[in-house]
């Protein structure tokens, strides 16, 4: 290899942006004038080629943003669309579809524990209803709506029984039109 070729592949590392180039050197290392001046036209040759492409990129968003345009693509349409690529991206991952699987199952034994205390509580209702106390509440009540509605076959609905109970006072509790009246 020749001193050239060997400056290029060097492990040192490369200065930055505006780093004094001298200061990297070590001190054991000189360069001669003509490695000098090599590396000057080596170094505004890549400083040109990077504002060349600098300016083509620039062109290039330009026509982008023309294109953009006159398809009728707002940030708006490209946010939607954006989001919703991430979306499907998210859906994609293992983790997601795991994270999903385990709620599914989740809500499925939650549902059945519903289910289960639905039933449970039915049971219990129907205990209630079917209780010597309640059977007694519920004579009660179709004794009272006896002697205040007149009588009605037995066995009706309870609601029934309610509903005709509550509208039997509610009648012999109302004021009549003509008091209402007086007292203003």
């Amino acid at each position: 290899m020749d001193r050239g070729e060997q400056g290029l592949l060097r492990t040192e590392p490369v200065p930055e942006e505006g780093e004094d180039v001298a200061a990297t050197i070590s001190a054991t290392e000189t360069l001669s004038e003509e490695e000098r001046e090599e590396l000057r036209r080596e170094l505004a040759k890549v400083e040109e080629e990077i504002q060349t492409l600098s300016q083509v990129l620039a062109a290039k968003e330009k026509h982008l943003a023309e294109i953009k345009r006159k398809l009728g693509i707002n940030s708006l349409q490209e946010l939607k669309q954006n989001i919703a690529k991430g979306w499907q991206d998210v859906t994609a991952t293992s983790a997601y579809k795991k994270t999903s699987e385990t709620l599914s199952q989740a809500g499925q034994k939650a549902s059945a524990a519903f289910s289960s205390v639905g039933s449970v509580i039915t049971k219990k209702l129907e205990d209630v209803k079917n209780s010597p106390t309640f059977k007694s509440f519920e004579e009660k009540v179709e004794n009272l709506k006896s002697k205040v509605g007149g009588t009605k076959p037995a066995g009706g609905d309870f609601g029934e029984v309610l509903n005709s109970a509550a509208n039997a006072s509610a009648t012999t509790t109302e004021p009549l039109p003509e008091q209402t009246q007086e007292s203003l």
